[in-house]
Parts: C-alpha cells; sequence; structure tokens
C-alpha cells in the first residue's frame, strides 16, 4: 500500500476577494491587472468612488478592499468606517500617496487593517493583503518611525510575555533585536540575511525564535507589536 500522500491533499491556500476603490482609472487598472497576477488573490471589482464601491461591497462581500483616501465626495476615512458598518467580515488596506501622521492615525481609527503607500512593489502588496484577509495589520515601513511616534511606549509599562509579567525586548537577543528592526522596516528573510551577513537559514531561525518570544503568530503582527510597544528605536 503507497502511504505517499499525493499532492492534491495538500491544503489549499484560500482565494483572497479584493475590491478596489480608487478615482484615477489608470491607476485602478493597473492595480487590477497587478493583483491578478498573483496566486491565489482575485480582484472581484473596482469603483471610482466610495459611494459606488460601498455598493459593489454589499454586492460582492470581499475578504479585502483596497482603499484610496482622496476619494471625491466622501473621503478614504469615511468610506472604511462605512465598510466596517456595512460588512463588518471585509477588511481594509488604505493605499494612499498620503504619509502625514494625523492620516496615519485616523486611518487606524477608522477601522483600517493596514497603511501601504503607492510606491509598494505588487509583490509586497499582495502580502499586505493576504495577511489584512486573515485580520493581521501592517504599516508601512517608510511610515514606520512616524507610527512610533504615534504609538510611544509608557513607561514601567508591564507586558503579558508566556504568561507573565515581562518586557518582551528584555528576552531578546542583541542579534535578535537587529532581526526586528529590519523586518520592521519591511525585509525579507533574504534582505536580512544579506544585512547582517548570515545564513538564509539562521535569519529565518532568528525570526522564529522572535515570533514565539513576542507571541505572536506572523511577521506582520511582530512588526506592529514591535512599533506600538516601541521594541524597536525610530
Amino acid at each position: 500500500m503507497n502511504l505517499q500522500k499525493s499532492e492534491t491533499s495538500l491544503p489549499q491556500e484560500k482565494e483572497t476577494k479584493v475590491v478596489i476603490i480608487e478615482d484615477y482609472k489608470l491607476t485602478r487598472v493597473g492595480l487590477r491587472y497587478a493583483l491578478n497576477q498573483i496566486k491565489n488573490i482575485n480582484v472581484v471589482a473596482e469603483a471610482e468612488s466610495a459611494e459606488e464601491g460601498l455598493e459593489v461591497i454589499k454586492k460582492e462581500q470581499p475578504d479585502v478592499v483596497l482603499m484610496d483616501l482622496g476619494l471625491p465626495n466622501m473621503n478614504g476615512l469615511e468610506a472604511t468606517i462605512k465598510v466596517k458598518e456595512a460588512s463588518p467580515k471585509t477588511n481594509v488596506v488604505i493605499l494612499t500617496s498620503h504619509d502625514r501622521e494625523e492620516e496615519v492615525l485616523a486611518s487606524f481609527g477608522s477601522g483600517a487593517n493596514a497603511y501601504c503607500l503607492k510606491d509598494i512593489e505588487p509583490g509586497a502588496l499582495s502580502d499586505v493583503i493576504k495577511s489584512a484577509a486573515k485580520g493581521a495589520c501592517w504599516i508601512d515601513p517608510t511610515v514606520a518611525s512616524m507610527a512610533l511616534k504615534l504609538f510611544p511606549r509608557p513607561e514601567n509599562v508591564e507586558f503579558l510575555s508566556k504568561g507573565t509579567n515581562s518586557d518582551p525586548k528584555g528576552h531578546l537577543t542583541e542579534r535578535e533585536q537587529e532581526v526586528l528592526r529590519l523586518l520592521v522596516m519591511g525585509r525579507s528573510n533574504t534582505e536580512i540575511a544579506k544585512e547582517l551577513i548570515v545564513s538564509v537559514h539562521t535569519a529565518k531561525a532568528h525570526v522564529c525564535s522572535i515570533l514565539q518570544k513576542l507571541c505572536v503568530d506572523d511577521r506582520v503582527q511582530a512588526a506592529v507589536k514591535a512599533i506600538k510597544e516601541g521594541l524597536v528605536k525610530a
């Protein structure tokens, strides 16, 4: 009897349904084309205004909405609030050229899961979208230092880690703190390995150790926790 598992028995990654709300047609078309080249991402619809987008969302019930901030009439912040009211299971990724701190803060306050600048690479954007579909948060590394100012770490704060009150940074080795800093900057394992002059296997091992020590599920959550709790320097 052949006990070897067939490839078809392996778990398949769930398709992520995306709706794009962007008032510039050329940008919408480019985003749709780029994202539909990515495996397991399906742009099911696009809209040029928040009002049109809300109607589409009610119909399509997407996993993620890719939202521009500078929309006519109803802006992206107002639209994000209405998206979360109309479709609570739909998560919002802000995609904008704006990097002002008040807009970063307002976006997360409105219920967005991620804040990306429009110069992000399509592959990186697809990773953010897939993470946001699972409920994870992400902040563009370009505005990470700004986020550190928006979420200052209180003095004498106690952190819950592995069931005990402790400072998670104190459990990270000096090298792991270096890796965490690069992780917050959006570096891949390969880029971390190159910068620290170690093997990719070693870089991956450091990342896994960091995830375990910070009690998070993935590198996106680790970066967000590091930013919010001041575990890395701006």
